[in-house]
């Protein structure tokens, strides 16, 4: 019987499922969102059990699809959003809080305390990030000091932290398994780059017991098997990546110098760099890209907080369009913006500013600003976050020759050729865009021996590319602009002492 992949693809606003080929051609697909909570300004959460919930329909429902029972199935692969920080019991899986959310800005006064400590640095070289509300350490040690009894329990090794794929890991196996990979690993402000270990010095300085960590292991390596009754059999899973690192495998950037960038909620960029882990230059982020037999392949990163999300902010919060889709059309009525910028920083902005207390703002309104240059500018202040994260590369002696593109905006036309253009190198999409999928199902079939890593890069297929036909003058032009509106926004929120 033909042996397929299943990639499970749990996402910030939706829980997905991918049935694929060993060649990485896709199947069959389910897909259920769930509820996005905001308890409070700057604050994101999602009910744990929602997650899981959704994230087993979806699976379940991918198989019924594709009339595929799970004894076809090779292996399973899991990919998820990242920095998402969840805490429970070991005992019965049961959640002792929500799930706070990659996109939470709780822990920024925290993470200033930290810095004017001068212990950004420390963090910095152990683990290639920032002290910045965004990654899960500082989230776990927020739960920890804010709900009752939490502290305690974890002291006595009742309670469990993990990132998504963790959590998801622990109930796909009935509690045998709490694990998760390097790459998520490297996501917690918790994890050495250089010793692949959790650190010590650094867990002593955020409080955390280092009995609540989940164990790491290879991104192909064995994470159990499912229950049985979920599938109607065991299904091995033999794969967990983050989700960007996934999509960077699922793009087949295999070779250093290679990169691609997501479009989802956010949009992140990575840069394969090889076996050695580099330095990040300012404003980047050094990650593992994966873990392959247990040797390790780094990568830099650029995240950008808010991609997607702000056209889902043109369709709920402004009422300029309907559905998503609409948002091309629309931005095709202009030829140009009218000098209007929409800086997105709603949430505070990312790769390379990382200011927790910046404002999202539109700047450049006249009396014939009109919808289409809305959602024109609200294309280009996406792109051109992107091309700040490439600029921050280039300075740290990065070149970057093509961009290869996946995730829902990369349907979008329009908003490539803008990309394209503030850029200055093409911009690839492949035939499969559903890249972070189809990563989880590759790494998984490496892990299962169902394919080797030139099997990886033979289900990578060019479908359209994108060439800049901007002068880079008017590169230049625009760019120039567009510094001076984010300068506007910077700081906006922080709290006057």
């Amino acid at each position: 019987m033909r042996k397929y992949l299943l990639a499970l693809d749990q996402g910030t606003t939706s829980s997905r499922a991918f049935l694929f080929t060993p060649e990485g051609e896709p199947v069959a697909m389910a897909q259920r969102e769930f509820r996005q909570l905001y308890p409070r300004p700057a604050w994101v959460e999602h009910d744990p059990l929602e997650i899981w919930e959704s994230q087993l329909w979806a699976a379940q429902e991918a198989l019924h699809r594709a009339g595929v029972g799970p004894e076809a199935v090779a292996a399973l692969g899991l990919t998820n959003q990242r920095e998402t920080t969840l805490v429970w019991e070991k005992a019965t899986g049961r959640p002792l809080y929500n799930a706070i959310v990659w996109q939470d800005r709780r822990t920024a006064p925290l993470c200033q305390a930290l810095k004017g400590e001068g212990l950004e640095p420390l963090f910095r070289e152990r683990t290639g990030l920032l002290l910045d509300p965004y990654f899960s350490g500082t989230k776990l040690r927020w739960l920890l000091e804010n709900v009752p009894g939490l502290r305690e329990k974890a002291e006595r090794g009742e309670v469990l932290f993990g990132t998504v794929d963790s959590w998801l890991l622990f109930h796909l196996t009935g509690g045998q398994v709490h694990a998760t990979d390097p790459t998520n690993a490297s996501r917690t402000l918790l994890f050495n780059l250089h010793t692949l270990s959790w650190d010590e010095e650094l867990l002593n300085l955020l409080r955390i017991p280092e009995a609540m960590l989940p164990e790491v292991r290879p991104s192909d390596g064995d994470f159990g098997e499912t229950l049985p009754e979920l599938f109607g059999a065991p299904i091995p899973i033999r794969g967990v990546l983050g989700d960007q690192q996934a999509a960077l495998f699922g793009q087949a950037a295999l070779e250093p110098g290679q990169g691609k960038c997501t479009y989802g909620t956010g949009a992140f960029l990575l840069l394969n760099v090889g076996e050695a882990s580099l330095a990040p230059p300012e404003g980047l982020l050094a990650t593992l890209a994966w873990s392959l037999g247990g040797k390790p392949s780094y990568a830099l990163e650029g995240s950008v907080f808010m991609a997607g999300a702000v056209v889902g902010w043109l369709r709920d919060g402004l009422g300029l369009i309907r559905e998503s889709a609409e948002v091309e059309a629309l931005a095709r009525e202009v030829g140009d913006t009218g000098g209007v910028y929409l800086v997105p920083a709603f949430t505070g902005l990312g790769a390379p500013y990382w200011d927790p207390y910046a404002r999202g703002a539109i700047l450049g309104l006249t009396r014939g600003t009109t919808r289409a240059h809305l959602a024109r500018a609200a294309l280009e202040g996406i792109a051109f976050q992107v091309a700040d994260v490439v600029r921050a590369m280039e300075e740290a002696g990065v070149a970057l020759k093509e961009l290869r593109v996946d995730g829902g905006m990369a349907q979008n036309a329009l908003f490539l050729e803008i990309q394209a253009d503030l850029l200055g190198v093409p911009v690839l999409r492949s035939k499969v865009t559903e890249t972070t999928a189809l990563g989880a199902a590759l790494m998984a079939g490496v892990g299962a021996g169902a394919l080797d890593l030139e099997g990886v890069k033979g289900a990578w297929a060019l479908e359209t590319s994108f060439r800049p036909r901007m002068s880079s003058e008017q590169r230049q032009a625009l760019h120039q602009g567009w510094r001076r509106a984010v300068e506007r926004t910077l700081g906006w929120a922080r709290e006057e002492g």
